[in-house]
This record gives C-alpha cells, structure tokens and sequence, in this order.
C-alpha cells in the first residue's frame, strides 16, 4: 500500500472517479461524504459522514493521510438553503486548506475551473479565484487543476445531452446552446472538453511528481469544439442519427434569469455568462510535467458511447 489520501466531494462524479484510481494505484481512502451514499466497495476505503464545515470530522478523516485532494464545488447556488458559491468554494476551501494545516498534511491537490481569474464576470468563476487565493497563500504543497467541461458516461452534463438527444428534456424539439447576438446565431464560446478519467489519472499522478508543487495547471482534452459539433457528436453516439441543434439568444437566457424563480429554470446567470466565453486552455506546461496528453473529446465520447 502506497499511503492514505483524504478526498472531499468522494460520492460525486469526479470524486467517483478519483477514487478508483487511487484504489487502482494502490493507495487506501478516507472519504468525505455528506449524504452517506458512498457505500465503500473496498477495503482500503473509509468513509467519513460529514461536511466541509465540521473541523472535528476534517481533522480526524485527515489525520494519518499523506495528502488531500479538494474536490467540492457547485454549478448553481441554492441560497433558501445556504449553498452559495462563496460559502461552498471560498469558505469550504478555507476550511479544507486550515484543516490540513493544523493536521500536518502538507501535500493539496485542488480542483478550479477553466476561465478562474481575479477579473472574471461571473461569481462562479470570481469564487474559484478567491479559493485557489487561499490555497497559494497557505504553507501546504498545493497543486491547483483548472479543468475544462468535464465529460464522462455518468456524469451530469454527459446525461443532459442524452436527454436532449433523445428529446426527453426541454426544449424537447432541439439541442440548445446560448448564441450571442439579437438571434443568438453569433455563436458561442470555444470548449475544450476532458474526460472525467483523465482528470483522476491527472489528480493521482501529481502526488508522486514533486515538479508539479506550487504549479495552476489547465486541464483541457486535444481537441477543441463548438457547442454545434458537441451537440451532433452526442446525438449520434445517443441515437445513432442528428437531432436539430438551435441556439437561444443569451441576451433572452439572461433576462429569463431575473424574471422567473431560479427553481424552475434548468440554467442560471453564470452558466449563460459564461457559455460565451472560450472555454480553452494551455495545456503545454501540463503535457511537459505529466507526459501524457487529455485524450480528445471524439477519442473519449467514443470510448464510452455504448454505455449511453
């Protein structure tokens, strides 16, 4: 056995997925989890009920780890409950980072966002900044990953396109992305997606490379797309044929966002803000201290395309 590492957000997408590779290079877990779900499918897995918040549970799942991967994040705030994005990644970075100050974990591995930066136009993206702050400023050997849109069989993002392939998930009669201009026909923003089994290998592999401390890396797949292609691509590998594919004019999106309660809308400000901008990154600094290159974005989808 390798050595211990603590992993927050462990039950999610990505956090699923980090979990098998540590297990697969032989390292044990404790992982953090809210809700229970995360059942531990291995011995080398400890799994510990409670959240960011509960210094008690923090320290005590981190004590005897070699290293702690920071998971947790949201897409969309739920303030009627307290999920903000300033609460969830400044404060629960905060809490995560002090914790394994005071534990003596000195190696952090923390997930942002591709797009993170001091003079982003939106709270999700100014909230990563301020969290990936904390992680700089602090005494640990932290390595940050700004991915780009994550995409794999079980993920969220991956099983809203299945439903819009399939026509079982609103607008129903077409895939949507957010255009600009009056018509939205002046399209939208660049992406560059990675496989969610990338982005594990990514996080696992930085443990055992001491080039990578003290480094923001982007993580981003070979190939670059635009929503059109993206929308085609998985419309084949769903139902084996096209689905028509139309754009909503972002200036309308927006304006949805501040007449109609956030509850009854599948998208919110940030997510319209941002699907304008290139989602796109360098990834020569990673491809130089890794070795290997995130597989494209039609190499990944048709790895996993029978399992949708």
């Amino acid at each position: 056995m390798k050595g211990r590492i603590f992993v927050t957000g462990a039950s999610g997408f990505v956090g699923g997925a980090v979990v098998a590779k540590l297990l697969a290079r032989d390292y044990s877990v404790n992982a953090l989890v809210r809700d229970g779900k995360l059942k531990a499918t291995a011995e080398r897995v400890n799994i510990i009920e409670g959240d960011l918040f509960d210094p008690k549970a923090l320290e005590d799942a981190m004590r005897g780890c070699d290293a702690v991967i920071h998971l947790v994040g949201i897409i969309a705030e739920r303030p009627g409950m307290g999920v903000t994005f300033e609460k969830v990644h400044v404060e629960g970075t905060r809490a995560v980072v002090e914790s394994a100050t005071r534990t003596g974990v000195s190696r952090y591995l923390h997930m942002s966002a591709l797009g993170t930066r001091a003079d982003a136009v939106s709270e999700y993206h100014l909230t990563k900044f301020r969290a990936e702050e904390i992680v700089r400023s602090s005494s640990l050997a932290w390595t940050i990953f700004r991915p780009s849109l994550i995409h794999g069989p079980s993920g969220e993002f991956t099983q809203m396109e299945a439903a819009w392939a399939r026509g079982k998930s609103a607008p129903f009669l077409f895939m949507p992305y957010f255009g600009a201009g009056i018509f939205g026909r002046g399209g939208a923003g660049m992406l560059q997606p990675v496989y969610v089994k990338d982005v594990a290998r990514a996080f696992v592999d930085a443990i055992e490379k001491p080039q990578t401390v003290h480094k923001t890396y982007d993580l981003a797949g070979a190939e670059r797309v635009t929503w059109p292609p993206l929308h085609r691509a998985f419309a084949e590998a769903v139902i084996g044929r096209p689905r028509p594919v139309a754009a909503i004019p972002a200036w309308y999106a927006r304006l949805l966002t501040r007449v109609i309660p956030r509850s009854l809308l599948p998208f919110n400000r940030d997510q319209v803000i941002m699907s304008q901008e290139d989602n796109t990154g360098q990834t020569r600094p990673f491809i130089h201290d890794f070795g290997w290159e995130p597989a494209g974005f039609s190499v990944a989808l048709n790895e996993y395309a029978g399992q949708l």
